[in-house]
């Protein structure tokens, strides 16, 4: 589980709305838990973990399902962002590779059902009780714009957001470098080129997401209601779990 983290971010909390901290222990987000070692399993019984929400596609946990410690329930919402390894197929240069992961972060905003999907995981964040972790597989791009829309609700800056964005990058280090090396293995180092830009996660990718959001909603507001189909009941919620 290299790459879990407090949403809430490191010393005090990353500073939101009106000068408040996002407070911490509340939310976390992770890669996949389907390895899990003893010291990752006695970190989340530490922090008191009541709920596991999985992002991924069927395919994704029937390949490899969560481990969980005993006593932490467990919901699959998935998020697809596009049928992604029918469209990675396809790929051939590093600049295609790249704009494909345009597409999906501006499918978070566009797609019918990543919008369905995301209004779905942010209602059960704001109404279960107790800390809940939400992960993908890697943790970075689908897990990296449910923190991204729920450090943007706390009121957190941009460029704070980009900058814990950007931290899978150095969290998921040799799980972005074991992927590589296996593709490398199988395919070549000229295969593993063209994928480079999504091994791990890149500035433009979150741009892409908000500059899309700034186009059709144009605020983060209009898009948890409007776009999500949040009720506002539900975002003031979220927002008192989020800020202390």
């Amino acid at each position: 589980m290299d790459n879990f983290r407090d949403v809430a971010g490191t010393g005090g909390g990353y500073l939101g709305t009106d000068g408040k901290r996002v407070k911490q222990g509340t939310f976390y987000r992770s890669n996949a838990i389907d390895a899990p070692s003893e010291a990752d399993l006695a970190a989340l019984a530490s922090v008191g973990l009541r709920t596991v929400i999985d992002l991924r596609g069927p395919e994704e946990v029937a390949k490899a399902p969560d481990k969980l410690p005993p006593g932490v329930g467990y919901r699959n919402i998935p998020i697809f962002g596009g049928n992604i390894a029918d469209e990675a197929r396809g790929v051939r240069t590093p600049e295609e590779a790249r704009a494909l992961a345009h597409r999906v972060y501006r499918g978070f905003v566009t797609g019918a059902d990543e919008r369905n999907a995301l209004g779905q995981v942010l209602t059960a964040l704001a109404t279960e009780p107790g800390p809940q972790l939400f992960h993908c597989e890697m943790g970075k791009d689908r897990t990296g714009w449910v923190a991204a829309t729920l450090l943007s609700l706390a009121g957190v800056s941009r460029d704070t957001i980009m900058s814990d964005f950007l931290l899978s990058n150095e969290y998921a280090a040799a799980s972005i470098k074991a992927r590589r090396a296996a593709i490398v293995a199988q395919y070549g180092e000229e295969a593993a080129k063209i994928f480079d830009p999504i091994f791990g996660v890149e500035a433009g990718f979150l741009q892409a997401a908000w500059s899309q959001l700034d186009q059709s909603y144009g605020s983060v507001a209009k898009y948890l209601t409007e776009g999500l189909g949040l009720s506002a009941e539900t975002v003031t919620a979220l927002r008192a779990k989020l800020i202390t």
